[in-house]
């Protein structure tokens, strides 16, 4: 049976547990070869080995975003193997503390935005070069309801998610009339993830979707594409 991304090379950050992992396993059965990087090594491997063990193709590439230069030698060496990038996801992300305006502490909020976007940014502009070579390269960002409706006591994590947002809404501006480049942001909703537990400590974990819904979703738009500026919510 043909599988409806094979021969597609696929990137995932932030692929070792929940949503990414989730997608990335996703990724793996319609047929894409996935690159799957996040901080810890041994959780990679467990998704690698899940991804294989169900027929699909992994490469592992453990990497901490917040630095810069590993981002450069992750594109060097991806770029070395692959001609193009057909999706790229950008779901790794940090929640920081909880906490009122007056309260937050500086480093963190330095931490956070870091992460949630200026590590998103060294990723665009990283691998912009194969998304161009691809004949419909998807960039899909993986949001929060935060980063439009702010909430107290999610100033830090709302705030850099309205940030990644605006970042990833530009470059689909600036690329969707003069390349195949689509960006998608894509809000999971209420996801049963280490994250949310962190955020809602007394929360029934069974009580929330599990993050295979959102992944589904995500494959989805990978398969099908999607106009500009797509935005939607699951669940």
């Amino acid at each position: 049976m043909t599988k409806p991304l094979a021969d597609q090379l696929a990137l995932v950050t932030g692929a070792s547990r929940g949503i990414g992992a989730a997608t990335a396993i996703a990724l793996g059965a319609a047929g894409a070869h996935v690159v799957l990087t996040a901080r810890t090594a041994k959780d990679l491997e467990g998704v690698e080995e899940t991804i294989f063990d169900a027929g699909g193709s992994a490469t592992i590439a453990p990497l901490d975003l917040t630095q810069t230069d590993s981002i450069a030698r992750l594109a060097s060496a991806v770029g070395e193997r692959w001609q193009a990038l057909d999706v790229l996801v950008l779901n790794a992300g940090m929640l920081g503390s909880l906490a009122a305006v007056p309260a937050i502490d500086p480093k963190e909020l330095a931490q956070v935005l870091t992460l949630n976007v200026s590590a998103q940014v060294a990723m665009i502009q990283a691998f912009d070069a194969m998304l161009r070579k691809a004949s419909a390269g998807k960039v899909i960002g993986v949001t929060s309801s935060v980063g439009r409706n702010a909430r107290a006591y999610w100033g830090a994590y709302g705030a850099s998610k309205a940030a990644f947002e605006t970042i990833l809404d530009a470059y689909g501006d600036e690329t969707s009339e003069i390349s195949g480049i689509r960006t998608a942001i894509v809000d999971p909703g209420a996801t049963r993830t280490k994250m949310r537990a962190r955020a809602y400590p007394g929360e029934d974990p069974a009580s929330v979707k599990p993050p295979e819904t959102v992944a589904e979703r995500i494959v989805a738009l990978a398969i099908a594409g999607f106009t500009a500026g797509h935005r939607e919510r699951v669940g």
